[in-house]
């Protein structure tokens, strides 16, 4: 009996002694969120020259102050979805001469250069619309920075246009990743269908 005991003895404390079994790598968790349903509505504001398709479910918030007091602010405006606590700013600019132009673009760069120091990698889309004269350049930025998307688009004789994704929280590109795909779908909508218009045709 003293044999059996110590033979299954040995043999637990063997056991014991074992390398412990291979960690499986955890899945990639991501907070639960409740997604609008996708519908469009067509943006035409009496300042803007241009239209778009827009998300149903974005607010368009103005600073009327700003908007009122100073002309050249008065197509600026933020897309908000309270739902994704998000928003995309858009700023609308006019330019008459080479020079300007030439400053816009290079502001444009200067915005996404930024997050630089934050950024882990960022890619440029080209956007070539020639039918409906809509050029430009699309910037997705890799890492914690502020706006993982940015555009801007123009026609390249007196328009110019920027945008910028926003989320009201800290941004960590893995948490946030399927909510960021759900948004760059819109983008890429409003990019599309964009068109410049005249003012007086509003």
């Amino acid at each position: 009996m003293k044999k059996i005991i110590f033979h299954l003895t040995f043999l637990v404390l063997a056991l014991s002694c074992g390398e412990p079994p291979p960690q499986l790598p955890k899945p990639r968790l991501y907070p639960k969120v409740t997604y609008p349903e996708k519908s469009y509505k067509k943006f035409s504001e009496q300042n803007c020259p241009f239209t778009m398709q827009v998300p149903e479910y974005f607010e368009v918030v103005k600073d009327e102050n700003r908007n009122s007091q100073e002309s050249q602010y008065n197509c600026w405006f933020d897309l908000y979805c309270k739902e994704l606590n998000t928003y995309l700013h858009f700023s609308y600019i006019p330019f008459s001469n080479r020079k300007e132009f030439d400053k816009l673009i290079s502001d444009a760069f200067e915005m996404a250069d930024k997050h630089n120091i934050k950024a882990s990698s960022r890619q440029e889309a080209l956007i070539d619309n020639q039918a409906a004269e809509v050029y430009g350049l699309l910037f997705e930025i890799d890492g914690p920075v502020a706006t993982p998307l940015q555009f801007f688009m123009t026609d390249s004789t007196q328009n110019f246009i920027r945008g910028s994704l926003y989320f009201k929280s800290a941004v960590n590109r893995d948490s946030i990743a399927p909510v960021y795909d759900f948004l760059k779908s819109d983008v890429a909508r409003m990019i599309e269908g964009f068109e410049w218009h005249d003012l007086t045709s509003n």
